[in-house]
């Protein structure tokens, strides 16, 4: 996927980047559409559609920024493309990304967040002609959309009282996992909701589990455990949109494990680090960070060794051999800045089926 800007006939000029649609991966989903009967000031509600893809594939759409049109507008929608099928038009206003309110911030910032998102990402969109009519009257937009709609995904680690939640299922049945949180202990302060459902248990998928099987899951995960919950509000947002709830749509800011971002300007001996190409977690290869020297810059930044580099400038280098990663490096002659990842919490994604949403 790529930006590049574009001179328009008037001269006006777009920043435009073309994303991945997967004609296979997620037919069966419903599309998400509210619907769109006017309030009575000739602003309509927000539709939802949740979009799958390949990695080689496209989302179909790009996404544009025009002058003398408001908004990060959609265009140039694919034929037969999942964006088509799924129902997004032209001239949309794309308002929320993966549960975050994008029409305030700059259009390549947007471009980042859902270049970021990988192979699936769930966007909130206003008609044109109710977002031209919402901005008229001077209405928050952020207002005509819901408070949170993202799981949490939460790593849980037993004391000597356990977890720290236990589990309900009504009898006979299969999937439904509802957890009641002990106060103050190791599910709430890993973030569990009181009272929320039980999605996925250390990167599977609990829909087909039974109760005892459950148990047995959760006995088997030693003392740390993994848990992708929903509180009722955003599960039942996600059912009555026909919708899956998956770990690429969470919160993770519950977990332990985080990236970080090393802004590097380049002193006389240079950045003062090495890249070395080498096996990842996820059973591909990655750039790991390597000879770290001592009162240079990149220490001084907060690097350390065998942190892998997840993007550069802002772009991930996913799909990247090590000299195109070396050239993005020394695209600016004087700074970078770097997206890196230490190994334990690399492991930690990979080993709940994140990869590469960890950006």
């Amino acid at each position: 996927a790529a930006m590049k800007q574009t001179e328009g006939l008037e001269g006006d000029k777009m920043s435009i980047i073309k994303f991945e649609f997967n004609p296979k991966v997620g037919i069966d989903n419903p599309a998400l559409t509210l619907t769109e009967d006017t309030d009575g000031e000739g602003v309509g509600e927000p539709r939802f559609y949740l979009l799958t893809k390949d990695t080689a594939e496209t989302f179909g759409f790009c996404l544009h920024e025009e002058l003398g049109c408001q908004g990060h507008v959609i265009r140039q929608i694919e034929l037969g493309g999942v964006a088509q099928r799924r129902g997004l038009q032209d001239g949309d206003r794309l308002l929320q990304v993966n549960g975050h309110f994008v029409d305030h911030m700059d259009h390549v910032r947007v471009v980042q967040k859902i270049k970021a998102s990988g192979n699936q990402v769930l966007l909130a969109v206003l008609d044109g002609d109710s977002y031209e009519a919402a901005k008229s009257l001077g209405r928050d937009l952020s207002q005509l959309l819901p408070d949170d709609i993202r799981p949490r995904l939460c790593h849980v680690t037993r004391d000597k009282s356990g977890f720290g939640f236990s589990v309900s299922c009504p009898e006979g049945t299969k999937g439904t996992f509802q957890l009641s949180v002990l106060q103050d202990g190791p599910a709430e302060r890993a973030g569990v909701p009181p009272g929320s459902w039980l999605l996925e248990l250390n990167g599977d998928s609990v829909k087909g589990y039974s109760h005892t099987q459950l148990t047995k899951k959760l006995k088997q995960s030693g003392n740390k455990v993994t848990l992708l919950v929903a509180s009722s509000a955003v599960e039942e947002f996600y059912r009555l949109r026909g919708l899956r709830v998956t770990a690429a749509l969470a919160d993770t800011s519950w977990l332990p494990f985080k990236v970080r971002e090393l802004h590097l300007v380049k002193g006389p001996a240079g950045y003062g680090f090495l890249l070395k190409e080498d096996d990842c977690n996820s059973g591909g290869v990655g750039q790991f960070l390597w000879e770290v020297d001592v009162g240079l810059p990149a220490e001084q930044a907060g690097m350390k060794e065998g942190d892998r580099v997840l993007a550069v400038n802002g772009e991930s280098i996913e799909g990247l051999d090590h000299e195109q990663t070396v050239h993005r490096i020394r695209a600016r002659d004087d700074q970078v800045t770097l997206l890196v990842i230490d190994p334990a919490g690399d492991e930690f994604y990979h080993s709940v089926g994140f990869g590469g949403m960890v950006l």
